[in-house]
């Protein structure tokens, strides 16, 4: 069974939040949006810095999100306050800094992330506000075959975990959502 298969569950209720059907509708307010991705960013980023000091990313070009999220971040933010920091923000950091030392696990939630964004980002770049460089690659298929190239079924359950972040930051973000007026 592949990767995809043994976390198809976790996958599918992540999609099925309420938020995802925000993103999705091509009406989600900057501010929320956003809010969204100044949580996205410290996630992207401690993972990916992990990874790199790992090699995990050594010959994936173009994979770095993070810094693609918060140009996005500051293209539409536009509060002079600070953007608001999600509870699952601080634990998803926690459980990155938790696993560092297990390359299995840390390449699972590149797997798991990066995927989305290349799987789903072009749909998702049409519908959100701003440029949407989050999910704008150079060259998106070579990168997923090379991601896919590193993949064990060992991963699964790492993965799972990633998921269930995921749809734990979808679930915290809803109290931003405005109600259309």
């Amino acid at each position: 069974m592949s990767l995809r298969e043994l976390t198809k569950e976790v996958h599918q209720n992540a999609e099925r939040q309420v938020f995802v059907e925000v993103l999705m509708s091509g009406s989600i307010d900057p501010e929320v949006y956003a809010t969204f991705l100044a949580n996205l960013h410290p996630m992207y980023d401690v993972l990916e810095a992990t990874a790199m000091a790992k090699g995990l990313l050594n010959g994936l070009p173009d994979i770095r999100r993070a810094p693609k999220i918060h140009e996005d971040f500051r293209e539409l933010w536009t509060s002079s306050d600070r953007a608001p920091y999600l509870d699952v923000t601080k634990q998803y950091l926690d459980h990155i800094r938790n696993i560092a030392d297990d390359k299995v696990k840390l390449f699972a939630h590149v797997y798991t992330r990066h995927m989305g964004d290349l799987s789903g980002g072009r749909m998702i770049a049409k519908k959100v506000p701003g440029e949407g460089r989050l999910y704008k690659f150079e060259d998106p298929d070579t990168l997923k075959t090379k991601i896919r190239e590193r993949l064990t079924d060992d991963m699964a359950e790492e993965s799972k975990i990633c998921f269930e972040f995921a749809t734990r930051t979808f679930r915290e973000m809803m109290p931003y959502v405005k109600e259309p007026s």
